[in-house]
């Protein structure tokens, strides 16, 4: 698993930080490690699964592998 930053926009309490975290959880093989407001850090094997399930949420945003 590699560790993935995703800038999130559109975030702005603690309801948005709630759905982008249950979001996340339901990706497979993925671990969250923080939620925040703008942005989230997590363990995971596939960037572009984690934008899905934000963006089936209604958020946008941009993921940076490390």
């Amino acid at each position: 698993m590699s560790e993935i930053t995703l800038q999130i926009d559109g975030m702005h309490c603690g309801a948005c930080i709630g759905r982008v975290t249950q979001a996340l959880q339901r990706v497979p093989n993925t671990v969250v490690e923080e939620v925040r407001i703008g942005g989230a850090r997590v363990q995971s094997e596939d960037p572009a699964q984690l934008l899905a399930a934000i963006a089936k949420v209604g958020y946008t945003a941009l993921a940076e592998q490390h």
